[in-house]
């Protein structure tokens, strides 16, 4: 489930990418003319919120108008997901989400929209893995040691997610599963208030992403045991993988990307994605990324991608 809807996107988004220079009209001449709104169907503070707002801030630059960031919640992230698809295929609308929003939710929730028929992908934005992390007070040095913690106290620990449904509460299913013991998991209505309550030690445990976690845990506030990927990330080489630590296989990586609208013009697509490339290619950018932990995709890999789907059809 988790590798279809990926493998989906890059394909899709790789033919934005791939999209030759179109004749030169006055449609596409005039956008953008006035801002644009991207959707974020999670609160301020969010992963979400944060990649919106720095790939929109660097691709203002290049369509020249402000790109503003509308944080609609509720509904598990439907509720969002149903603004962006009903409004006008114009390209003043883009929905900006990740795998949890666009892929999970729809499984898990009564859908208002539909992501395969009601959108259309405009690129791929970066992906992170996640962070078993703790608050200070649990008395577990490494992942070992907590696992034991959690299974001897199953009956009171708390787990926070960032909704049900949400791939913080999926990795928690999975890692109460290697645990062997059940948890009492806490729904938020988004991965930073549920960050807010770990840190404040109101909640005791949380599989966060990266991008949402590391600050909390470079300034001291919050513990890490692993990362759910095969190899460590670079901003942080001292954080052992969860097979280095104890918990063998349990990996999750979160991509984010941006959609518009279903019938939204194929010249205003390729104009967004021009601007999500430019934007990702820029140094502070990347760097801005890169000290988040997320990781920038590769725009030759996609083109391949699309590529291979072209001759294999």
């Amino acid at each position: 489930m988790m590798k279809l809807p990926r493998r989906q996107f890059l394909r899709l988004a790789a033919g934005a990418a791939a999209l030759p220079a179109l004749p030169s009209i006055t449609k596409a001449q005039a956008y953008p003319t006035r801002s644009i709104t991207f959707v974020n169907n999670s609160p301020a503070g969010g992963p979400i919120d944060v990649v919106a707002r720095v790939i929109g801030d660097r691709m203002r630059v290049t369509l020249r108008q402000p790109i503003l960031v509308e944080n609609v919640t509720g509904g598990a992230g439907t509720i969002g997901l149903a603004r962006a698809a009903r409004a006008a295929p114009d390209g003043y609308t883009v929905s900006v989400g990740n795998w949890t929003t666009h892929v999970a939710n729809g499984a898990t929730h009564p859908a208002l929209s539909n992501i395969l028929t009601d959108f259309d992908p405009v690129a791929l934005l970066p992906s992170n893995p996640m962070l078993i992390v703790s608050k200070k007070a649990v008395p577990a040095e490494n992942l070992r040691e907590l696992m034991g913690w959690l299974k001897a106290n199953q009956k009171t620990v708390s787990v926070g997610t960032a909704g049900v449904g949400t791939a913080p509460h999926i990795m928690g299913i999975y890692f109460q599963n290697a645990v062997g013991a059940r948890f009492q998991f806490v729904s938020y209505r988004g991965a930073a208030p549920a960050m807010n309550d770990l840190m404040s030690g109101q909640i005791d445990l949380m599989i966060d992403q990266t991008s949402n976690s590391m600050p909390q845990v470079r300034a001291g506030n919050i513990r890490a045991y692993a990362v759910t990927a095969r190899s460590r990330i670079s901003l942080a080489p001292d954080i052992p993988t969860v097979d280095e630590a104890g918990a063998p296989g349990l990996y999750m990586s979160i991509w984010f990307g941006l959609w518009v609208p279903r019938r939204t013009p194929k010249d205003i697509i390729a104009r967004l994605n021009s601007a999500v490339v430019e934007a990702l290619s820029d140094h502070s950018v990347r760097t801005r990324f890169s000290d988040l932990g997320l990781e920038v995709p590769r725009l030759d890999k996609m083109r391949k991608t699309r590529s291979e789907d072209n001759e294999s059809g």
